[in-house]
């Protein structure tokens, strides 16, 4: 494993050089880098690190809209707490952007729980209760030089969302234990091909639930349809199925006003999403964690689901989104 050089000024020069790497890396696979603007920013309730003194500190994130909006919020606390950082947001998926923060060409990045434990780690099952899953990550991540900071209570997992008008006509449902509840022709859904064919998605959770697929009685296979991930949410609204596997923190459950059922006997591993730290940066700004643990609590499902929303549907950019949200929780303020 790569470490960071140690002086300063040779960090500086390769936060640069690789800034330029990633853009054409992402160019090459087709992708536009992100941009490394952000809204100036006043002081907030983040203050300036003692000792940080402009340090070069490089931040980084996956490249779907959650992440660009975690990395932002990351550039901007970063930056309020004096450093001078490097944007390496919109790496071209989840195993690019664990290999900058294993390298340490990145110190910091958002990662959920269920991926690290599954992807990363190599574990075949994900554990369902979210504090336990976090504890399990961040042990077995110290062994590669990574720290976890506190898990927010955002977990973008699976869900099986319902159009809320439909929700009288199905008996008032809540619960995924209450779809066993209704008549087999009202036990419809919208899955994707991967989740319809993987070894923790359809037919398993179907049987966690107490059906059994592919029968009368069951969940006949008439009664699953299959699309791309991103026509079930309307396909789920205009009633093509009563029930369509959307991922949690999803804008779209908030604009087509969908609801989530609740996950009640525990089926769905977590994927609480939680800073992760290079080590050897932690070690020389311990303060640095401080600064995180004061905004994971604000990152709820519902507050993701309304900046998602902004991103995807009304087309806002996540550095502004970001920045509205730091904003909002007195992080930062405008200048």
């Amino acid at each position: 494993m790569s470490r960071r050089p140690g002086p300063r000024s040779v960090r500086l020069r390769t936060g640069m050089a690789l800034t330029a790497a990633a853009g054409l890396l992402l160019a090459g696979c087709g992708l536009e880098p992100a941009t490394s603007y952000v809204p100036a920013a006043g002081p907030g309730s983040i203050q300036p690190i003692e000792g940080a003194d402009d340090a070069p500190l490089t931040v980084t994130s996956k490249n779907f809209t959650e992440q660009l909006i975690l990395g932002k919020i990351s550039v901007l606390a970063a930056q309020a707490a004096g450093f001078d950082v490097t944007d390496l947001t919109n790496a071209p998926g989840s195993q690019p952007a664990r290999d900058l923060i294993l390298s340490g060409e990145a110190d910091l990045t958002w990662e959920y729980t269920g991926t690290a434990w599954l992807a990363f780690l190599g574990e075949e099952a994900g554990i369902a209760d979210q504090q336990e899953q976090w504890t399990a990550v961040r042990d077995a991540d110290v062994a590669n030089g990574l720290v976890w900071g506190g898990p927010a209570p955002l977990n973008n997992t699976y869900a099986m969302a319902v159009r809320t008008e439909a929700i009288p006509e199905l008996g008032g449902i809540t619960t995924m234990s209450g779809i066993a509840q209704l008549p087999p022709e009202q036990r419809t859904f919208c899955v994707e091909a991967e989740f319809n064919s993987r070894a923790d998605g359809m037919t398993p959770m179907l049987q966690h639930y107490g059906l059994e697929r592919g029968t009368a009685t069951g969940v006949p296979d008439e009664n699953i349809g299959i699309y791309d991930t991103g026509a079930i949410y309307g396909a789920t609204d205009t009633g093509a199925c009563n029930f369509g596997e959307v991922f949690a923190t999803d804008g779209r459950i908030e604009a087509l006003d969908l609801t989530l059922l609740e996950d009640d006997l525990g089926f769905f591993p977590a994927y609480n999403a939680a800073p992760v730290y290079y080590g050897e940066t932690l070690e020389e700004f311990p303060e640095l964690q401080d600064v995180f643990d004061a905004i994971t609590p604000t990152l709820t499902d519902e507050a993701l689901r309304v900046m998602n929303l902004r991103v995807d549907v009304e087309g806002e950019e996540p550095a502004d989104v970001a920045f509205e949200f730091m904003v909002d929780n007195g992080f930062i303020s405008r200048p």
